[in-house]
């Protein structure tokens, strides 16, 4: 470790992180056009200086200083008596000067016109902007189901990226308020590195055709495989049929929604039990909601397992409710009562705050009766 990066560390200073792709090539291919003028004015100067000091016997430092103002024009007169061959050179040099200006300006404007520098400085700068997230979601195709998923996400502060291979992303992102995009495809190399999947929480994708959900699933997954991340990406996907759902799920997606099922789902419960959604709706899709809702599993040591709800006493010790059990089979049993029996590896569906959730799941995963229940 070198004495700058001590110095950073001794300090606590981090180093931002860098995209995978900088477009740092395309980004300097676009200063190209500046080279000529450069390598011009550095030539004009040289021969100035060399001018000065030849015809009429300049000092370096005064030789430099000359062919300077007179190249640029700016006007400050003879810094020495320059003879009749030095004001011809003069002369020469103000034409050369002029030139050379017009040329870089002709250059900057057919850059600027053409837009492309400024595109790629735009996205250049996102990239970096995008490599400093961290547990974000990558939401892959712009559509409707994205517009409303988005809206959710930024209303409850969650960082998310964009990615659609549409040329007018920087529009419809300024449209519907993507504060991250990336102009790819999802399941392409370039849309995976752009976005910066290796450091996201998962991907969602919302194509309107399953082929496309299908690609950036399968892409996801071999990318996981390549970088062996400890942990699997959440990947969440929408269906438009069952048949899909059930394909989407073997191909390694963790949830699927489908929308008839989804909005068949909603209406059993408004009409089934109206106030119950209410209330789910009230505390629970809101921001900034004081309640959580979360899944628990009970294992085969678990010393819940073949006990009695009541037994748990979660309500009395950490202030939550069980509202629900999710059987082996998957078979779900809604709004259980205290005589229900909690199966070994069945899922209890708990309500309540962030830190009793968080203290209800430690008193499941003991292997003994907790003391803090034996008093109760």
């Amino acid at each position: 470790m070198g004495p700058i990066q001590r110095f950073k560390k001794f300090l606590g200073w981090r180093s931002a992180p860098k995209p995978h792709i900088t477009l740092n090539d395309e980004y300097y291919s676009h200063l190209a056009p500046f080279r000529l003028p450069l390598i011009l004015t550095v030539l004009v100067m040289l021969a100035g200086t060399l001018g000065y000091m030849v015809i009429d016997n300049f000092p370096l430092m005064d030789a430099i200083y000359q062919t300077g103002i007179t190249f640029t024009t700016v006007g400050f007169g003879e810094i020495r008596p320059i003879s009749d061959a030095g004001r011809i050179f003069t002369i020469t040099l103000i034409i050369f000067g002029f030139v050379v200006f017009s040329i870089a300006i002709g250059i900057i404007a057919e850059v600027v016109k053409k837009g492309e520098f400024q595109k790629t400085a735009k996205e250049r700068k996102m990239l970096y902007e995008i490599a400093r997230l961290k547990q974000h979601f990558v939401v892959c195709y712009h559509n409707e189901y994205t517009i409303q998923v988005t809206t959710h996400l930024r209303s409850n502060h969650i960082p998310f990226v964009v990615v659609d291979p549409r040329e007018d992303m920087e529009e419809v992102a300024k449209k519907y308020h993507y504060p991250y995009f990336v102009s790819a495809e999802p399941h392409t190399e370039e849309g995976i590195l752009k976005s910066h999947l290796s450091s996201a929480k998962g991907v969602i994708t919302l194509a309107d055709n399953i082929a496309d959900n299908i690609a950036t699933i399968a892409s996801v997954r071999l990318y996981e495989s390549e970088i062996h991340r400890g942990q699997p990406y959440l990947i969440i996907a929408n269906a438009k049929s069952s048949e899909d759902d059930q394909k989407l799920l073997k191909l390694g997606a963790n949830k699927v929604v489908t929308a008839t099922k989804l909005l068949a789902q909603r209406i059993n419960a408004m009409a089934a039990r109206p106030d119950m959604e209410n209330l789910l709706q009230e505390f629970l899709y809101k921001q900034d909601t004081p309640l959580d809702m979360e899944e628990a599993k009970v294992s085969k040591t678990s010393w819940l397992a073949l006990k009695k709800i009541k037994t748990a006493r979660l309500r009395d010790v950490a202030n939550v409710t069980i509202i629900g059990i999710r059987q082996k089979d998957d078979k779900f049993i809604p709004m259980p009562n205290g005589e229900t029996i909690i199966m070994p590896k069945s899922k209890l569906l708990l309500i309540g705050t962030s830190e009793g959730i968080a203290k209800a799941k430690s008193l499941i995963r003991r292997k003994e009766k907790p003391e803090e229940l034996r008093y109760v």
